[in-house]
């Protein structure tokens, strides 16, 4: 999933000082309801105590997300001001995002490390374990060996094997060759392009690099696109090449030429050959193409030209490859992209002193620097509960048998380095994307990751299974029905996940979730607050472990994607001029509700009870239910209807199916447009009204409430009964 960071563009203006937007819920009556009113619901509540639910810590299962950042954007994120707000919604348990892993390059996690080929300051670098001054900033190094047009952080670099450089390649990664993974698996690689329209093609020339390919076959795809499931990859009538060489062939491919979107070169067998001097076992494993040109031959023997050579990510034509190699030099360090340091993220105290999920590389690193990394982790004494290995394989859109084979080896290598912490992943871009290209593997790119690490009898490798949630690439349109469309999106996520075949007992963690990849105004509207308290609410009851909010810090208001998703961001804070958290915005609210009142702060064991709201069938309300540790139940309740005000009665079923009333006294707490609006206006958008949530209390008696359009309330009662008995 792209994610594009910003840089702080908005102009410096006065506004209350945080500590004034920090204000604390006030005991203030609920304002009057508004909209279309409909009948009275109820919402009953399991108070039988019979089944077990779910059961959470908070300081476990809410958590934010702190990723990598463009140049300078650290520094302005992580000081002590930005902190002191950022740790004031009580989001405990922290994740650290790597965002090198999105844009295709190596991640040098400790700037001090050496290189396989120290002379020249290049080749396989691994970060130095040993500890010296804290580490404040690192960075991420482009790949020179790079097949991939496009990534998924800067989305700035270009292919290799189009760029018009004869001196230039791209590799496949050495740590994929059967020679050194020997699982049993082929693990074939592919280089694919993909022209601006449908071309015709006889003939291709491929310019090899070393190592070569002895056997190999050129296709062209049958699909009208790239995820028609009647597409097919055929192999041109004289495609198949055994007996390879090197150097440059010219090919042949077809008597006529063949109408096609896209051309693959599947790489069958390796030469297994390294250039000459090479003293790096890495140099002969896995193939090498300089260039590549697919169109039809003239009378001449020259080519027409399909494919566009650029060295330009903009301008040359598309290509995209199944691995890259992790080489790279001293001179490819990317500025543009830089992480917080490991020391600085312990030190900022933004994971409360809690254990904090660790990110490493792994599609594009070696398994060496990642163990350095664990070492010097385990050396500091940091707490560490969970190793994410790689982020976003999916979204690479390679063979998931390979992301599962360098998981493999990668966990045979750290297992142990840190005893007290989980390996998982993979970080799915998406719970729903779909093998790219490969029809023979119906299904979801997970359901492979699964298989594979089935059939290597190793599922008890994977401590935990990640992904990614942003349901929504356009934020156009209705945003309530969107809103209502996202619960059956994460009921068939969960769905999915069991196809897939994950264990019921591996835990599911959301590891960064927003309402979209893409900035747009609602993310900074009413919906953004019943977004987030709908994802943890329900995620929760489904049973995952956890879900961590992404965008940390404060922002500003941007539009990324198309004009009409309007101007904002996914930010619990406004940021002045200077990156500096300002105004509060809903997701500060919402979590602050969900951290403070929703549930009890720390580490008490919550259970998930279920609520069902009766009556209309709309699905504008919906309810989750958490006993807390204090003996007190609280109902989180959403509308996200955009017109419809909704009565509540609030009712509780015992053990033998009886609904009663709850009677009070209650407080509720609520959230909605009388207290928060804002204003679109570009990049000047900024909160119109700006008010904390409201608090009332509720004598004793029936249960009844109004919730207003677009407002979520939290309603917290003592326990009673049987529900409370069974804690």
């Amino acid at each position: 999933m792209q994610r594009y960071l910003m840089p702080w563009r908005l102009a410096d203006r006065s506004c209350r000082l945080i500590g004034i937007c920090l204000a604390t819920l006030t005991l203030l009556p609920l304002a009057p309801a508004h909209g279309d009113p409909v009948a009275e619901q109820r919402v009953v509540i399991d108070l039988s105590g019979g089944t077990a639910g779910h059961d959470f810590r908070p300081d476990e299962a809410l958590g934010a997300a702190i990723d990598g950042s463009e140049e300078g954007d650290i520094d302005r994120l992580l000081t002590g001001r930005n902190i002191r707000a950022m740790k004031s919604l009580g989001l405990r348990p922290l994740s650290y995002r790597l965002r090198t892993e999105l844009g295709v390059q190596t991640w040098h996690w400790n700037p001090v490390g050496t290189w396989s080929d120290p002379a020249r300051q290049q080749g396989y670098w691994v970060s130095s374990d040993k500890l010296g001054p804290p580490i404040a900033l690192s960075w991420g190094y482009r790949l020179p060996r790079r097949g991939d047009t496009l990534d998924n952080a800067n989305n700035d670099d270009y292919s290799r094997l189009t760029d018009g450089d004869r001196e230039s390649f791209w590799k496949s990664n050495p740590y994929l060759d059967p020679k050194v993974l020997r699982d049993g698996e082929e693990h074939r690689q592919w280089l694919v392009v993909r022209f601006d329209k449908p071309r015709p093609i006889d003939s291709a020339v491929i310019d090899w690099g070393t190592p070569f390919a002895l056997r190999y076959a050129v296709q062209y795809w049958t699909g009208e696109t790239e995820y028609d499931p009647k597409g097919r990859w055929v192999t041109f009538p004289r495609g198949a090449v055994d007996g390879g060489s090197g150097g440059e062939v010219r090919l042949a491919l077809a008597d006529r030429p063949i109408t096609t979107s896209h051309v693959r070169v599947l790489l069958l067998v390796a030469s297994g050959t390294a250039p000459a001097g090479s003293t790096d076992w890495r140099d002969g494993m896995g193939y090498a193409v300089r260039e590549v040109s697919f169109g039809t031959g003239r009378a001449d023997g020259t080519l027409d030209d399909a494919v566009v050579h650029a060295a330009s990510h903009d301008h040359q034509t598309f290509a995209h490859v199944s691995s890259t190699d992790p080489w790279h030099r001293a001179v490819d360090r990317n500025p543009a992209l830089e992480q917080a340091g490991i020391d600085r993220i312990f030190a900022t105290g933004l994971g409360f002193g809690l254990p904090i999920m660790m990110p490493t590389g792994l599609l594009f690193d070696t398994p060496e620097n990642v163990a350095a990394e664990l070492r010097y982790i385990a050396r500091r004494g940091y707490p560490v509960k969970q190793v994410e290995l790689g982020e976003e394989p999916d979204g690479q859109y390679g063979a998931a048998e390979d992301y599962g084979a360098l998981y493999l080896a990668m966990a045979d290598r750290v297992k142990g380095i840190l005893p007290g912490a989980s390996l998982g992943g993979p970080s799915l871009q998406s719970a729903f994307t779909e093998n790219w290209m490969q029809p023979e593997k119906p299904g979801s790119w997970n359901s492979e990751f699964i298989a594979y690490l089935n059939r290597r009898q190793r599922l008890d490798d994977l401590g935990f299974l990640s992904f990614e949630y942003y349901p929504f690439d356009d934020i156009c349109g209705d945003i309530h029905a969107k809103l209502i469309q996202q619960s059956a999106m994460m009921q068939e996520i969960a769905r999915n996940l069991d196809s897939d075949g994950v264990p019921p007992g591996t835990p599911r963690i959301i590891t960064e979730y927003g309402f979209s990849a893409y900035s747009g105004r609602a993310m900074s509207e009413m919906p953004s607050a019943l977004l987030m308290a709908g994802i943890v609410g329900q995620w929760l009851s489904l049973g995952g472990h956890a879900a961590y909010m992404f965008g940390y810090g404060p922002n500003v208001p941007v539009n990324q994607h198309l004009p009409c998703a309007g101007y904002g961001n996914m930010m619990p804070f406004l940021a002045d001029a200077n990156g500096q958290a300002t105004l509060p915005m809903p997701g500060y609210h919402t979590g602050r509700l969900l951290t403070r009142v929703w549930t009890v702060p720390g580490h008490g064991l919550h259970r998930v009870i279920d609520a069902q709201v009766e009556g209309s069938d709309n699905g504008d309300v919906v309810a989750y239910a958490v006993l807390r540790p204090d003996h007190k139940l609280a109902v989180l309740l959403i509308n996200r209807s955009a017109t419809r005000t909704h009565k509540l009665l609030m009712a509780g079923r015992d053990g033998l199916g009886k609904i009663t009333d709850i009677q009070g006294p209650a407080d509720i707490y609520s959230y909605g447009p009388d207290q928060y609006a804002w204003h679109d206006a570009g990049e000047q958008s900024r909160p119109s009204r700006d008010e904390p949530p409201v608090r009332r209390r509720q004598p004793k008696g029936s249960a009844r409430l109004e919730l207003q359009p677009d407002t979520l309330a939290i309603y917290v009662v003592k326990a009673v009964g049987e529900a409370e008995r069974g804690r």
